[in-house]
């Protein structure tokens, strides 16, 4: 009896001369190279991806962007393209696969996605084609992989998610992450929104995000550090979560969990009677130490007037019956101003000692928390 053994197969994607579009090429060479291959972008060229990418289930695959890819320059071009109805959710998708690598450049110079964002912030719009996503996916590893996207101006740089990750067993990191609003772990992040899960349960939707781990990032300037969100009237579970060995530098929310997330762009949090939400539980926070920023400053998400400076290295903020083992440990935050570090926590809506004193107050740690 013979045993077959699959060859491994390099593509390099094919540039045409030009403002052309590479995509469609690109397209339709993916169903040869969806297993054991190696998908090329090679460097010294910048690739014109004028319309998104979706890439079918891959197994035993490597992305590698070692050349330049750029989107379209035209903002309303983008739109039309995000609002029509094949567009599959980001620029880059992949859906379903297993072993699949995405390898960035380790040469400053090659390797970058330019999604023009400067010009989107300079209007003040938010850019809506997004990057990468990942959805179905398992056995996945982003790495080394560096996301620019502040802005050069005063406009504030919006949804400048770095990754958008669905799946199971997903590595991130080693990535270098400058952007405004999610960033990913084992990582440097500056400028973003944190690590974040969520937001869940919009609109009743179930919501399933379990093993989760998140460690040794150096957070500088970020607005949270570690956030968790999840919609009043939602539905599912976010179970064994944690986030590890945090560095946080003018952080003003070190630690900050909500189970009552709504869109403050649109108003004030809605009234509901609403008895369900999603639960969470086994949430791990450990190791944080840091400086928490409480002097006044300009940032760009800020919906409130004026915007609201704090001093609590943990924000608490559960919906009653549905947090189970919520756990800060290790937390060790001063503040810029040397006010005292704080909490913002109702004792009513945790089961568990969650490592300090859960009251609006002091930051207190207590037995659990050392």
């Amino acid at each position: 009896m013979g045993w077959g053994v699959s060859a491994w197969n390099t593509f390099v994607v094919p540039h045409a001369p030009g403002q052309v579009d590479d995509t469609p090429a690109l397209l339709a060479a993916l169903p040869k190279f969806s297993t054991n291959a190696t998908i090329l972008f090679r460097e010294g060229v910048t690739y014109n991806i004028f319309t998104p990418v979706k890439f079918p289930a891959l197994n035993n695959v490597e992305v590698r962007i070692e050349g330049n890819l750029t989107y379209p320059k035209d903002i309303a071009t983008v739109q039309a393209i995000v609002g029509s109805s094949s567009f599959p959710g980001a620029w880059f998708s992949f859906t379903g696969g297993n072993n699949v690598t995405l390898r960035g450049s380790l040469d400053p110079r090659w390797g970058w996605v330019d999604g023009h964002g400067q010009a989107w912030w300079d209007a003040n719009q938010q850019p809506v084609a997004w990057n990468f996503a990942t959805s179905g996916s398992s056995n996945l590893h982003a790495f080394n992989n560096k996301i620019v996207a502040v802005s050069d101006t005063n406009s504030f740089p919006f949804n400048t998610d770095g990754f958008s990750a669905g799946g199971k067993n997903m590595l991130f990191e080693n990535n270098h992450v400058q952007n405004g609003t999610t960033v990913s772990p084992d990582s440097y992040c500056e400028g973003g929104h944190g690590l974040s899960i969520g937001s869940l349960g919009k609109g009743g939707q179930v919501s399933d995000v379990q093993d989760v781990l998140m460690e040794n990032v150096v957070m500088n300037n970020t607005l949270y550090g570690a956030r968790f969100k999840s919609w009043t009237g939602g539905n599912g579970l976010a179970r064994n979560i944690t986030w590890r060995n945090i560095r946080f530098l003018d952080v003003p929310f070190p630690i900050y969990v909500t189970q009552n997330y709504w869109d403050q762009g649109v108003g004030p949090r809605p009234n509901t009677t609403s008895t369900n939400n999603t639960h969470i539980q086994d949430f791990l926070f450990e190791d944080f130490t840091g400086v928490i920023r409480d002097e006044p400053y300009v940032e760009g998400s800020c919906v409130t007037d004026p915007c609201i400076y704090p001093q609590e290295v943990v924000v608490l903020d559960l919906y009653p019956g549905t947090a189970t083992n919520v756990l800060a440990k290790n937390i060790v935050g001063r503040t810029q101003t040397g006010a005292p570090a704080a909490a913002m926590c109702d004792p009513t809506t945790v089961t568990n000692d969650v490592g300090f004193k859960c009251w609006d107050g002091l930051f207190i740690p207590t037995r659990a928390g050392i």
